[in-house]
């Protein structure tokens, strides 16, 4: 027996997940049948995963327009990153796998095996919320987490990242449909469909994966996913854009101390060798006026020599990384227009498609129907075959 798999980004409403308010499609009687795994709030997650390493960033700051104080709200305020990410799990439809049935009880102990090995799987996606829902028409489970890497570079060295968070885990993007995010919930899919299959299940591909979804539906929701994943990236890069454009401030900044020290060299009585009083001998002269100050000027002028090829070494690099990143933001920044425009194409061809539907709905359903029967024949056909 065939089910289809769904899984798909929800809108994050861990409120409503949690059941602290309801909607009118859920059915308060049965709610008690929900599995509630997790329910934390999300700045106590924050403060569990990042206090320390915002602790150890801000101890390095030496201005004050650097120094964070609530790393929550500087990423839920900002464009580069999300604070958190929902995905909706789901086996079958409403019509063969409803809540009240005994499929749907199938339904929900195949979600719960599956949620049961997903922290596992996915050690850079933290979790703090999750809900198994069997209050609606159909079973089906939300899971809320937080995307975040260790051993960072740039900004705290444990901070948040979709990305690179699933970079970690193995997914790394390729052409616009292969992105981390796509590759990602392909991966869990099939994780999922691997638990029906311990349960006699199999999984029905509907040709796109998604039920009930026309063709051109499918398209647009996977273009938008892809611009998402895009428009992430182009974030990441504008960061990385903003980490380089601190660097060239701050040698500007080194650039100003040093022609300060210029200035403190050829003024400051602190490094001038003074004149020797009329009664004081050239060896004591030497001993106490000239070799000190000699020390002093050798010592600066070897942290000077230090500090020049530390400067050229890091604009050679700034320079090299600030091109190649200048030349992906503009590709991204062309991919996210293409993306842009496909996706309102889609959205007219969705329109007219709907038209279309409305007016030859049932010619469309026995088309489909003769298709699916068809098709159904032919695989029974094909195995009677192999036997």
């Amino acid at each position: 027996m065939g089910k289809t798999v769904s899984g798909r980004i929800g809108g994050g409403s861990t409120g409503h997940n949690s059941r602290e308010y309801s909607r009118n499609n859920v059915d308060p009687s049965r709610t008690h049948l929900n599995i509630d795994y997790c329910n934390e709030p999300i700045k106590d997650a924050f403060h569990k995963l990042f206090d320390d390493a915002l602790e150890r960033y801000n101890a390095k700051q030496t201005r004050s327009d650097r120094i964070i104080d609530d790393y929550y709200d500087k990423i839920r305020s900002g464009k580069q990153e999300k604070p958190f990410y929902e995905i909706i799990m789901q086996v079958g439809n409403k019509d063969d796998t409803g809540a009240t049935t005994e499929s749907g009880e199938q339904a929900k102990a195949i979600l719960n095996e599956y949620f049961q090995g997903f922290r596992e799987r996915n050690p850079n996606l933290y979790v703090f919320s999750a809900h198994l829902h069997m209050d609606e028409a159909t079973p089906h489970l939300h899971i809320d987490f937080i995307p975040f890497i260790t051993g960072s570079t740039r900004g705290l060295d444990t901070r948040v990242s979709l990305k690179k968070a699933l970079l970690a885990q193995g997914f790394e993007g390729g052409s616009r449909s292969e992105t981390e995010w796509n590759q990602w919930m392909a991966s869990e899919k099939n994780a999922l469909a691997a638990v029906m299959e311990r349960h006699g299940l199999e999984w029905e591909h509907k040709g796109t994966h998604e039920e009930h979804l026309s063709i051109i539906e499918f398209k647009k929701k996977e273009r938008t996913e892809e611009l998402e994943a895009v428009t992430a990236e182009l974030a990441d890069k504008k960061v990385d854009l903003r980490t380089i454009a601190d660097r060239v401030n701050n040698l500007k900044t080194a650039e100003t101390d040093f022609k300060d020290l210029k200035e403190k060299l050829a003024y400051d009585p602190e490094y001038l060798l003074p004149e020797p009083s009329s009664l004081m001998l050239a060896k004591t002269y030497k001993e106490e006026k000239a070799r000190p100050l000699v020390k002093k000027l050798k010592s600066i002028i070897r942290s000077l020599l230090v500090q020049y090829h530390k400067v050229i070494d890091n604009l050679i690099r700034i320079t090299g990384e600030k091109d190649k990143l200048q030349q992906e933001n503009d590709r991204l920044r062309d991919d996210n227009g293409s993306l842009t425009r496909e996706n309102a194409i889609l959205k007219e061809q969705t329109k007219d498609y709907r038209r279309l539907k409305k007016h030859y709905s049932p010619e469309l359903k026995a088309m489909l129907e003769q298709l699916k029967t068809t098709r159904q024949r032919e695989r029974q056909e094909k195995q009677a075959n192999i036997a």
